[in-house]
Order: C-alpha cells, then sequence, then structure tokens
C-alpha cells in the first residue's frame, strides 16, 4: 500500500513538472512534494503504521522517491533558465553592421567663447597672456596698486579675507603687481582669471565672477595710445562702426582714470531698451599707471610710462550676445548653452 502511494506522488510529480514551463510554478511543485508539509513529509510520518520489519526497506523507498523527484525538478530548472537566457540573449543582442549611436559632445561655454577672441585681438597686438594667484597677499591686492588701509575696497564686506594678511583676489590687477616684479620691460599683457567679491547674487551681480586686466609698460607711452589701442579692442569685438567715448572717473592705481562706454552696437547709437536710450554701453574702465605704482616696483617713472584697463568677462558675453541676466552663465542649463 505505501509502495503504490509513493509510486503515485511519483508519477504526479513528475506529470506536473513537464507540464511548467516557469521557474515559480517549478518551485510551487517542489514545496508540494518535498517541502516540510510536503506530500514525501506526509509519508514519513506515517511510517509509524509501518511494521517494524519493513521500515528500512520503506524508508528508501521514500528516498528513492525524493531523489527521483529532486533530479527531475533540476533538470526542468536548467531548462526553463537556459531557454529564459536565450531568450534573454536574443532581445539584448547586438547588430555589429548598424551604425554607431552618436554621443552628445559638449561645446565651448559663451564665456570660453567670449574670453578666446579677447585673447586674439590682444595677441595680434602683441600682448601676452599671462596669469596669477587667485589666493593673494593684501599687499598686491590692494597696496601696491596704491589703494591704502582706509580705502573702501579693503571692507570686509567687499572682500573674502582669510586672514588679515590672505584674501581671495578682488581684481586681477595684482597679476600686473607680479608681471612689474619680474624686471622685465617693456611690458605688454592680459591677465584673465577669476576674482571674488563678497556681491549678493542677481542678475548683473555674483560673488565669483571673471576679470581681464591689462598692461602695458614702455617708455613714451601716452594716454593717446590707450585710447587707440581700446578702440581698436571695441571695433574689433563689436563691429567696424563701434564708436568709444571715455569718462572721467577715479582709480587708485591709475591717473588720469576713465570709464570707457561704446556706441551701443544693437540701435547704432540712437537709443534703446538694450542701452537704455542713451546710445551708449559702459564697457570697462582704464587710465595711466599712477607714477608710486611703477615707483613701488622699482620702476622710474621718469623712464617709463604705463597705462592699464579691467573688463569684465561676463560683462562682454552679456553684451556681445545680448543676454540680460547673468545668472544664465552659471545654471548649467543646456537649453541656454546649446545656443552657442
Amino acid at each position: 500500500m505505501m509502495k503504490e502511494k509513493l509510486e503515485k506522488i511519483k508519477e504526479e510529480a513528475l506529470r506536473k513538472v513537464r507540464e511548467v514551463s516557469d521557474s515559480d510554478a517549478l518551485n510551487e511543485i517542489r514545496v508540494a512534494y518535498l517541502g516540510k508539509k510536503g506530500e514525501l513529509t506526509a509519508v514519513l510520518k506515517s511510517m509509524k503504521e509501518v511494521a517494524e520489519a519493513d521500515r528500512p526497506k520503506m524508508g528508501q523507498l521514500v528516498n528513492d522517491t525524493r531523489s527521483a523527484i529532486e533530479e527531475v525538478l533540476d533538470q526542468a530548472k536548467q531548462k526553463i533558465e537556459e531557454a529564459v537566457m536565450s531568450e534573454r540573449l536574443k532581445k539584448e543582442s547586438i547588430d555589429v553592421t548598424l551604425p554607431a549611436k552618436k554621443l552628445p559632445m559638449g561645446h565651448r561655454h559663451p564665456n570660453t567663447i567670449a574670453l578666446e577672441e579677447v585673447e586674439r585681438i590682444f595677441i595680434g597686438l602683441g600682448y601676452e597672456v599671462v596669469s596669477g594667484p587667485e589666493i593673494e597677499k593684501d599687499y598686491y591686492n590692494f597696496e601696491a596698486l596704491n589703494i591704502p588701509a582706509d580705502h573702501p575696497a579693503k571692507d570686509e564686506q567687499d572682500t573674502f579675507y582669510i586672514n588679515g594678511d590672505i584674501l581671495l583676489r578682488t581684481q586681477t590687477s595684482s597679476v600686473q603687481i607680479h608681471e612689474m616684479e619680474k624686471g622685465r620691460l617693456p611690458i605688454r599683457m592680459i591677465a584673465p582669471g577669476r576674482v571674488f567679491r563678497s556681491d549678493e547674487v542677481d542678475a548683473t551681480h555674483s560673488p565669483c565672477f571673471h576679470q581681464i586686466e591689462g598692461l602695458v609698460v614702455d617708455k613714451q607711452v601716452s594716454f593717446s595710445d590707450l585710447k587707440g589701442t581700446l578702440t581698436s579692442f571695441a571695433k574689433e569685438l563689436f563691429g567696424e562702426e563701434t564708436k568709444t567715448k571715455f569718462r572721467p572717473h577715479h582709480f587708485p592705481f591709475t591717473e588720469p582714470s576713465a570709464e570707457m562706454d561704446v556706441s551701443c552696437f544693437k540701435c547704432g547709437g540712437s537709443g534703446c531698451r538694450f542701452c537704455k536710450g542713451s546710445g551708449w554701453i559702459e564697457i570697462l574702465g582704464c587710465g595711466m599707471v599712477h607714477p608710486r605704482v611703477l615707483e613701488m616696483r622699482g620702476i622710474d617713472p621718469e623712464e617709463y610710462v604705463g597705462f592699464a584697463f579691467g573688463v569684465g568677462l561676463e560683462r562682454i558675453a552679456l553684451l556681445k550676445y545680448e543676454i540680460d541676466d547673468m545668472r544664465l552663465l552659471y545654471e548649467n542649463d543646456q537649453r541656454f548653452l546649446n545656443q552657442f
């Protein structure tokens, strides 16, 4: 009776295994026949009803039945896994004859485009592009530029101080001091780089932006040379029809000093929203290098004269590409950047 029951269990299990085609159903069969509450476990629990002499033989039959079912289950599992893998490989197959996918390529940032154009113009005029440290001593950032200790520009609300003597440079003008220290004259240089000021972020201000400082030190240099150089620069950058205008101003490290405006390249000077109806756009500050700045660097102001200018790189990019919010340059929105 027990033998027939075991044979029936085995036949049912094998039949069900042949009928299934997924691993979940196969696992259900394994639990139903071989689990703790399965058919074979129930048979083992009923062994007490078998004569003691026949128990070893019946126990062997139970084990043989378990082994037979396990073997078929394992074979079926392997076949199902192979079928699943085969189907997966078909879906994931690579057709090597297809053309390669074109990956999206990055391109130059509007700041980079503007900087490269400025560098191209001044290199064409015989200038050298130099750089200097962003973490600077107070001496190079202020004192050597004829900015006394009580000057408003040294107030902590404008400058990021690391300690009493070390700060994040507020202007690339400090680079001209390093260049003059080298003692190689004459000097014709521009110094583009990042600068830092404690400004609130808005459409026209940022605590971190870029400035391009220019310096010429030579014999017989005049304010006319400064005006001619910057006018040529403006025409090259904004168009041959561009006009320039110089207004008196004050900078501690230049004397005389001026701010330069360019005629509005949007309306041609007739007045529009872009130039706020004035026909002119302020572009940079400039002037003749203060004699005291030359003296502090060991350069005889009676023999050598210089001029300097400074322009914001972001300002050039905003004007040239008609961008009305400086924050767009740093938000990394590809919808904006892809236009350049």
